[in-house]
């Protein structure tokens, strides 16, 4: 009886942890979305990017002959369909600093769309695709 105890305790102890990989690691890049049912269209002269590990992202600006500019970092937590972001860094000043923003999220194929309500009251609807 011993015996059986190790091993299942082994297998509980393993089963505790979350070893995946989050579905929103790797680069991101933004291609439009919608504010308050209007579209926006994403910028034709620079890039914008996300970059998720695990647990954080940055937020980046890229244009032709310039320098690539982080211009948000944050912190976020996926819990079944809702992404839970913390802005912790913005280059200009921000009224969602050290705030915490709740999304809805889905991915399909290669595209993330995040939708939510900002603390503004503004409704969001952003698209994403997977570069990396």
């Amino acid at each position: 009886m011993k015996k059986l105890f190790l091993p299942a305790g082994i297998a509980l102890l393993l089963c505790s942890f979350n070893l995946a990989d989050s579905p929103l690691k790797g680069n991101w890049e933004y291609r439009g979305g919608k504010i308050n049912g209007k579209l926006d269209a994403a910028p034709t002269a620079y890039k914008l990017q996300r970059i998720y590990d695990d647990e954080h992202y940055n937020a980046k600006v890229m244009e032709e002959g310039e320098e690539t500019v982080v211009y948000e970092k944050g912190d976020y937590q996926l819990k079944e369909d809702t992404c839970f972001e913390t802005q912790t860094y913005c280059m200009q000043e921000s009224k969602l600093l050290n705030k915490t923003i709740k999304y809805n999220y889905t991915i399909s194929n290669d595209t993330l769309k995040l939708l939510s309500v900002l603390p503004n009251g503004n409704k969001v609807e952003d698209y994403w695709v997977k570069v990396k």
